[in-house]
């Protein structure tokens, strides 16, 4: 992957804070962007759909988040995030996606993390949308 920063799409965060495995590759993508081990980018709507989807009842009973908990997590992303202003790109493959194809049409620079299959397999974007064990495996084959 040639991006010079990722986005993470929404279900990342949701599956790394579900997950009990703390060396899969969501968990993986999560504490990066946390201790800052690479760039990534934010959008102010990207932000907004994490805290509600993270807010959501069900998902609080699973991950064990209150609202505190999770703003102090968001407030961390966002203290190593380069926050974009998304403009109005393409079509996304998955209309609940709009604003992660607006980020993309944005800034040339950005890949996509998603676990999405509609995204993983649109062919329009030429290798810019990768699974989160692709991601972690093309840093892994980087040189630090």
């Amino acid at each position: 992957m040639t991006a010079l920063a990722v986005i993470v799409d929404t279900n990342m965060i949701v599956a790394a804070l579900l997950t009990s495995r703390p060396d899969s590759p969501v968990v993986r993508v999560l504490d990066g962007m946390l201790a800052a081990r690479f760039p990534f980018a934010v959008s102010e709507p990207l932000l907004a759909e994490y805290r509600v989807v993270l807010a959501r009842p069900k998902l609080c009973k699973l991950h064990g988040l209150d609202d505190e908990a999770i703003e102090s997590l968001l407030l961390e992303v966002v203290r190593h995030a380069i926050v974009v202003e998304a403009v109005r790109g393409p079509p996304a493959p998955d209309p609940g996606d709009p604003m992660l194809w607006d980020m993309l049409a944005t800034r040339l620079d950005l890949a996509l993390v998603t676990g999405e299959r509609a995204l993983l397999s649109d062919e329009g974007m030429n290798g810019r949308v990768v699974s989160p064990a692709q991601f972690i495996a093309g840093r892994a084959a980087s040189p630090p």
